[in-house]
């Protein structure tokens, strides 16, 4: 007998994620950090009327990230370990940017109606403004995902990075943690490279070399150790994509190492993994031609512009990470 249990959890999941995001918009893990609070303690803390807020935090004790004993509300495991923004492994960061990805996702039904964007972002046609503002949404998460980089390869041999497409730039931030000897450069299109370096600025990092280029186009003026492309990829047509691929192996030095990394990537027969899948129909909604490729078409890529030992391995933020080593 056929029943409705598949329907009615996806739809009872929406409401705990969207708390999730309040909370972190709130700052509320944050703000109770290892301590215990009440909501009106807390509520003077954030400025907000403290019956009101008593909802959300109840809300949140009601899915486990908050535990709460006599009216006084703390943090609880995940939430002390991934969602206090003063902590190593914080995975908040890009709050900012799920509101806009999740406010396009609503609009999936309009893109395909009108087959355009409903929610175009176009970063080459980006204003100063609009590409500051979107640079600093990617700003918080770059930094993690930096470390996670660190984590996950060996990075003595390693002289030089550029991270292509990289926004802020702040990958390279949280890649040198324990290596800030590494010289880093970030090559990114003119709007985005004159706000990149105040980002930069701000987070300690005035030593990165920001490099105004295309990666369609052309690759960057040196030659690199490392190449990373996070999230770029995914975001261009078919025959970009193989040109921003082809590009960045000009980018190395002969041996060099790239890393190709983003939620944009599917198996070969589409229907994983969640991350990929799910985000081929946000691009739908914010880009015009921006695709989850599959495992198949980034080898092919790959292997075209002279990569070997091409790997595929999955990152702790769920997304995808392709390994090659250049020949020579």
């Amino acid at each position: 007998m056929v029943d409705s249990d598949r329907i009615d959890k996806l739809i009872a999941a929406v409401p705990p994620a969207l708390a999730l995001r309040a909370g972190l918009d709130l700052g509320i893990f944050t703000r109770l950090g290892g301590s215990a609070m009440t909501a009106y303690s807390l509520g003077v803390a954030l400025k907000i009327e403290p019956d009101r807020l008593s909802r959300l935090l109840y809300a949140l004790a009601s899915i486990g990230l908050l535990e709460v004993k006599h009216g006084q509300f703390r943090n609880g495991a995940e939430a002390a370990a991934f969602l206090d923004a003063s902590k190593p492994a914080y995975r908040g960061g890009d709050h900012a940017l799920l509101r806009e990805l999740w406010g396009a996702d609503l609009l999936t039904a309009e893109s395909l109606r009108q087959n355009r964007p409903a929610a175009l972002h176009d970063f080459s046609e980006a204003g100063p403004e609009a590409a500051a503002a979107f640079s600093r949404m990617l700003a918080p998460g770059g930094v993690i995902f930096g470390r996670y980089m660190a984590q996950e390869m060996d990075l003595s041999a390693i002289g030089s990075v550029i991270d292509i497409g990289g926004g802020p730039g702040t990958i390279l931030v949280g890649l040198r943690e324990r290596r800030p000897q590494i010289a880093a450069t970030l090559m990114e299109l003119p709007t985005v490279a004159a706000v990149a370096k105040d980002i930069l600025s701000e987070y300690g990092a005035d030593d990165v070399i920001v490099e105004e280029g295309d990666i369609i186009v052309a690759p960057s003026i040196g030659r690199h150790d490392l190449a990373i492309l996070k999230a770029v990829v995914q975001v261009l047509p078919p025959d970009q994509a193989r040109s921003s691929i082809l590009n960045a192996a000009r980018c190395l030095t002969p041996g060099g190492e790239i890393a190709i990394a983003g939620w944009g990537v599917v198996d070969d027969d589409r229907l994983g993994p969640p991350e990929g899948v799910f985000l081929n129909l946000t691009f739908l909604n914010l880009y015009r031609h921006g695709e989850s490729y599959t495992e198949g078409q980034y080898r092919a890529w790959m292997t075209e512009a002279g990569f070997r030992d091409i790997s595929r391995s999955r990152l702790p933020d769920g997304s995808t990470l392709f390994r090659a080593r250049l020949t020579g």
